[in-house]
């Protein structure tokens, strides 16, 4: 006899404080905040498109657009100033919100590593994030959106057992300058996974005559037809 099971929604929660609602920037699903113009790009650049020329353009490229479709983004919270004095030794920030924004962490914590000179500084966030047992969340900057005049570092929190505020450390990539961060800039990407999936095992080995010749297939029906690519991706899945 068949009988059916609910099971439980996989949810991650992202909560603050009462008094912070409705006025901090709140997370966003990241398909809903693409940059504009990733928006403004056609499929297809009529103006390339020639008989040699297909005109395809980025929008057509499935990987990118998971990337940057893929988990939720959580912004900045208020608008902040970060001004880059001294060729970028220097990092200072200001804002007019009740809350600490920006806060430092110290040089020789990260000596020695490619962002020098400048110095290592930190977003203060005031999200609080939940995921189901045996779920931890992958925090990158937004993929596929540069552009920022800073960019945070990568991480992995468990959060189905640390629920406190995560804060994002992050350099500054511009030249010395003042530059305003508006309230709802993305900072991070967030990316929950199941930390049993992110366990698989690897093998390391030339490919067999069999799945060279599925490579070749999937190769040539790529280059075979327009927006082919697109649709095999989806059904791959």
């Amino acid at each position: 006899m068949l009988s059916l099971i609910r099971r439980p929604a996989r949810t991650i929660s992202f909560t603050c404080q009462p008094q912070d609602y409705g006025v901090i920037a709140a997370p966003q699903p990241a398909k809903s905040v693409l940059p504009d113009w990733y928006r403004k790009l056609p499929p297809v650049d009529r103006q390339h498109l020639t008989v040699t020329n297909n005109g395809l353009t980025i929008k057509r490229c499935m990987p990118f657009l998971d990337a940057m479709t893929t988990g939720w983004i959580l912004p900045l919270a208020a608008t902040v100033r970060l001004e880059v004095k001294d060729e970028g030794r220097t990092v200072t920030a200001g804002w007019e919100f009740d809350r600490v924004m920006v806060s430092n962490h110290g040089a020789h914590q990260v000596a020695g590593n490619p962002k020098e000179p400048s110095p290592p500084c930190k977003f203060h966030n005031y999200w609080s994030l939940r995921t189901p047992p045996g779920w931890s969340c992958l925090f990158v900057p937004p993929l596929n959106r540069s552009g920022q005049p800073f960019e945070c570092v990568a991480g992995v929190v468990d959060t189905d057992t640390y629920s406190a505020h995560i804060h994002f450390p992050f350099f500054a990539t511009r030249s010395d300058g003042i530059y305003v961060v508006e309230k709802g800039t993305p900072l991070v990407q967030v990316i929950p996974f199941r930390r049993e999936d992110a366990a698989i095992a690897a093998e390391v080995r030339p490919e067999t005559g069999r799945e060279a010749v599925a490579r070749e297939r999937v190769n040539r029906n790529t280059i075979a037809g327009e927006g082919w690519y697109r649709k095999w991706a989806r059904a791959a899945r």
